[in-house]
């Protein structure tokens, strides 16, 4: 169906590029449309924003890649899919572009709005913090607002030069907190997160099954239930189940009851760990790259820590295992000692209640579609 040119300025283009953006996506969909009630949505989404009112043009399973090699890799099919959006941008001229995260590939659509003369904004910013610092003069020039949910970022972009709004973070929008606040961990469970994309599933999925297996020659009595990410089929996530182990695959929508049921997490790196540690519960978080990607992120990457917690309570609350650390027998480890230490558990559990604190108060979405129509307007 081609757009009514007549009323084009109503649409909003919102681009998010996996699966944690497209649950941002969402909630910034119903902030704008209760402050808004005109506003049309479209661009690249998935099934959450969809169900809040989006028209997705473009899957964010047409862009799963991570890291440098793997974006290298992947060109000749990011160079296509610019090719595409850049047509709808020219055919719909959305009144704003709303870019969240995914810099490696949202950098290319901020050039092309800005050449169109569409105003951007930055929802969910880029973690530049991280590495590759001159990103900075790149939101300098192609957006008209950062928005950004972490309570460090503020000052690191102050200390830059570059004036941006701190919103707080929409994950205590997201998690229904009051349906979980009764449910107790269970010594005997323990969850695993294997991630959303299928690359880093092949990879951690096989090490987390041998990781529970060790855990339940020890541990008999344990238990585990996989978390079933958005868009990960339940068919593509059995091929990994044991058959000698008690593992089960929970769907979507018991994430967040998953995550408060389990004593802790086994969980690949990303949004889940810091979900996990707004509800209390430790996890061990894990990660592999590419070779190369590793190799070059020592030399560009310059935080002490992988995992938000670590990062915003400036110390290892949780332990990372990265690359070859990343391994059956080291999870196995970490996890036995939790298991044989109920202490540790508990000073864990201690610290992921001052990160709750940290983070703020809920209502991010609506402090961000306020403050992206009140500049439009």
């Amino acid at each position: 169906m081609l757009p009514n040119t007549s009323d084009s300025g109503s649409w909003v283009w919102i681009n998010a590029g996996e699966a944690s953006g497209d649950m941002h996506g969402a909630l910034l969909i119903k902030a704008f449309s209760e402050l808004a009630p005109d506003t049309r949505f479209l661009g690249m989404g998935g099934p959450a924003m969809e169900r809040a009112g989006f028209r997705m043009e473009f899957s964010i399973k047409s862009l799963s890649l991570v890291g440098f090699t793997e974006v290298f890799s992947g060109l000749p099919r990011i160079g296509g899919l610019l090719f595409q959006i850049r047509k709808k941008l020219r055919e719909y001229r959305p009144r704003a572009i709303v870019l969240i995260d995914s810099p490696d590939f949202n950098f290319f659509v901020a050039r092309m709005a800005k050449g169109l003369g569409i105003p951007v904004f930055y929802y969910i910013s880029p973690q530049v913090w991280a590495w590759r610092k001159g990103r900075v003069k790149f939101l300098k020039k192609y957006t008209r607002r950062v928005l950004t949910i972490l309570p460090f970022e503020k000052d690191f972009f102050a200390e830059h030069g570059l004036s941006v709004d701190y919103v707080g973070h929409p994950l205590l929008d997201l998690i229904p907190f009051e349906e979980l606040e009764d449910i107790r961990p269970d010594p005997k469970k323990i969850g695993i997160l294997p991630g959303s994309r299928e690359k880093e599933i092949k990879t951690l999925m096989p090490e987390f099954v041998r990781a529970a297996r060790l855990l339940h020659t020890r541990r008999p009595e344990l238990s585990f239930a996989v978390a079933r990410a958005p868009g990960v089929s339940k068919e593509f996530l059995s091929r990994f189940l044991p058959s000698d182990v008690p593992m089960k695959v929970e769907p979507p929508e018991g994430r967040y009851r998953l995550m408060r049921e389990s004593a802790f997490l086994v969980a690949a790196s990303g949004t889940v760990s810091l979900e996990a540690a707004l509800l209390e519960t430790p996890v061990i978080v894990a990660y592999r790259l590419s070779g190369l990607t590793y190799f070059l992120g020592r030399i560009f990457v310059h935080v002490p820590f992988i995992s938000l917690p670590n990062l915003i309570l400036k110390e290892r609350v949780f332990p990372e295992l990265l690359q070859g650390k990343a391994n059956a027998g080291a999870i196995a480890e970490h996890a036995l000692a939790w298991l044989e230490n109920e202490s540790e558990i508990t000073r864990v559990r201690q610290k992921l209640v001052a990160l709750k604190e940290l983070m703020g108060e809920p209502g991010a979405p609506e402090r961000a579609a306020r403050i992206i129509l009140d500049m439009l307007e």
